[in-house]
């Protein structure tokens, strides 16, 4: 049984590896055109937006697509989806109401942000939140091939019309409304690839959205301010070097970190999507998964290892032969940023523990003490170069801690 098991484990990471592969491959290619399209000043300022949207597609869909692989399989998880995506439908019609009301009040905020970018940010927002819930409810339903062909569709359609109408006018808006349209498009085909059918007759009663938000009530309590914190920890890097070192700076930093976070992105992201269906199993049966976390740490852990030594020589040489000359820096910003790549790709996979042991309470202390150590690391120093290694380190060494506190939830009831 146990061969059997790593058999399928494996065999369904190299599943989705592959679809996330085209995935990935698809915006590397992509950042080719853009970084000759776009200054990194107007790249800066897109980065910077798309900062604060990220933290709202965090916010409406309030976690709780991160609870779906936890649900029974069949007609449970698909009203699951459907109390997600009425939860995350009357958010977003709040925060845009909100967003109007400060336009209304506020409408010099239009003189440093475009009122296009400040229009698009909910919506975006709503994208990225539904998009992701359909991820995730690909993944704890083991359909991985579908899981692939939405990623990518979410890559292609995002970074063509990026590019498409980068080349009418290339600026900081028309990347902003590129990614909102792209981002509708891939929604379209999530829900043409999984239409949602939710069964019994209780789709039209409050209950069976209520009767979710109580089961799962522990995700807005708890991983809701938990990963808006990591959400805002991990779009402040950019904001606050945008605000005290200039959008250049920035630029060169969110092309650091797009292209760095691509590889992450490819493996971890595809271990991540088998190991939450596999552990979460196994811990519902078992009470521990202890195996299947000490597999998938070692594979991490070879992979980083690998990573880091490629980046390490390569980096600079890099940036300038794909990127051009103008990007040089962010081959060298790349090297600082070495410690907390390398920590990100082992941590960020197995960090889903803390959802199958209902330790988000723990997580949450965790996610402050990133915030303090991002804004203390980013804003103390005057020198950036100083700020940005201290900041790698930092981050790093919280993932330390993150990988040994998961490790001791995947013993369960050994410990």
């Amino acid at each position: 049984m146990r061969l059997t098991l790593k058999s399928d484990y494996w065999r369904s990471i190299a599943s989705v590896l592959t679809g996330s592969a085209i995935a990935q491959i698809i915006p590397i290619l992509g950042a080719l055109v853009i970084a000759r399209l776009y200054s990194p000043g107007e790249f800066g300022i897109f980065a910077s937006w798309l900062g604060g949207v990220v933290f709202l597609g965090v916010l409406i869909t309030v976690r709780f697509e991160t609870a779906l692989a936890i649900e029974q399989d069949g007609a449970p998880r698909a009203h699951a989806v459907y109390s997600v995506v009425i939860t995350s439908l009357v958010v977003a019609v709040g925060f845009m109401l909100a967003t109007l009301l400060v336009l209304y009040v506020f409408p010099e905020i239009t003189q440093t942000v475009s009122l296009t970018l400040l229009l698009c940010a909910v919506p975006t927002a709503l994208t990225i939140g539904l998009l992701q819930t359909w991820l995730s409810w690909a993944a704890a339903e083991g359909h991985y091939g579908l899981l692939s062909k939405m990623r990518i569709c979410g890559a292609s359609s995002i970074t063509f019309l990026q590019i498409g109408l980068g080349c009418i006018h290339p600026n900081a808006t028309v990347l902003g409304i590129g990614y909102f349209l792209g981002g509708l498009i891939a929604c379209g085909i999530a829900i043409k690839l999984m239409p949602l059918r939710v069964p019994g007759r209780e789709i039209g009663k409050a209950k069976t959205v209520k009767g979710f938000w109580y089961r799962q009530r522990r995700f807005p309590q708890f991983s809701l301010p938990a990963d808006a914190i990591n959400s805002a920890a991990a779009q402040l890097p950019v904001i606050i070097v945008a605000h005290r070192y200039g959008a250049e700076v920035a630029g060169l930093l969110a092309m650091t970190l797009r292209i760095l976070g691509a590889p992450l992105g490819l493996l971890g992201k595809s271990v991540l999507d088998v190991f939450k269906r596999h552990a979460a199993s196994r811990y519902r049966e078992y009470g521990e998964c202890r195996d299947i976390y000490i597999r998938t740490f070692k594979v991490l852990s070879l992979g980083s290892l690998i990573f880091v030594a490629v980046m390490l020589f390569l980096s600079e040489p890099i940036f300038v032969i794909f990127f051009g000359e103008k990007w040089r820096f962010s081959g060298t910003i790349a090297t600082w940023m070495l410690p907390y790549f390398a920590l990100a790709f082992i941590a960020s996979p197995l960090s889903y523990m803390v959802y199958i042991a209902g330790k988000q309470n723990l997580d949450l202390l965790w996610q402050v003490a990133l915030l303090a150590m991002t804004v203390t690391a980013l804003s103390v120093f005057q020198d950036y170069a100083v700020a940005l290694k201290v900041y790698s380190v930092g981050y790093a060494a919280l993932y330390v801690v993150y990988v040994a506190m998961s490790y001791h939830f995947s013993l369960g009831d050994k410990r």
